[in-house]
């Protein structure tokens, strides 16, 4: 099997692999930058952490080692529109016609998001094609609604769950 058609069997396979949607803001001075990821996971809770894998093709790669700083936006599963945007939009047009606003760390917090982790970069790891970003949390904040679910990726597609009222 060469090297190609492993890369392709990979791709497919992680296509499998159910992940929420999260939007990973930073800033380039004064202008903000994201973009979206679903390789993103806790890390430790002594302290607060959270490591993200960010492609270091990506237009916001250099500004998160830069600015030294970013915010993990997971998606409500009502904000379709908000990763299509993110998908389709280039540079500071991502948040053009969204509700966002600089967090305290200065990454974007975007509304309506379930939940808002403003991180601080402790360590910048290679990952042959990727960079993983360790993030001390600073601040997190938590949507109202315990119970809305989270955007979700599966099958190269957008997806939501119905949560069980309680």
């Amino acid at each position: 099997m060469t090297d190609s058609n492993k890369a392709d069997l990979f791709r497919h396979a992680m296509s499998r692999f159910t992940s929420a949607i999260n939007i990973i803001t930073t800033r380039d001075g004064a202008d903000p930058a994201g973009l979206i990821a679903t390789s993103v996971c806790s890390l430790s809770a002594e302290p607060p952490s959270i490591l993200v894998c960010i492609n270091k093709s990506a237009s916001a790669h250099d500004m998160i080692i830069n600015s030294k700083v970013f915010a993990v936006n997971l998606l409500a599963a009502n904000q379709k529109a908000v990763a299509q945007c993110f998908y389709s939009a280039k540079g500071a047009q991502r948040f053009a016609t969204i509700k966002w606003q600089f967090g305290i760390n200065g990454a974007p917090i975007l509304h309506d998001s379930l939940v808002a982790l403003e991180c601080k970069v402790t360590e910048a790891i290679d990952g042959y094609s990727h960079t993983i970003f360790i993030g001390e949390i600073t601040e997190s904040i938590l949507h109202d609604d315990p119970l809305a679910s989270c955007l979700l990726w599966h099958q190269r597609e957008f997806a939501s769950i119905e949560m069980p009222s309680r």
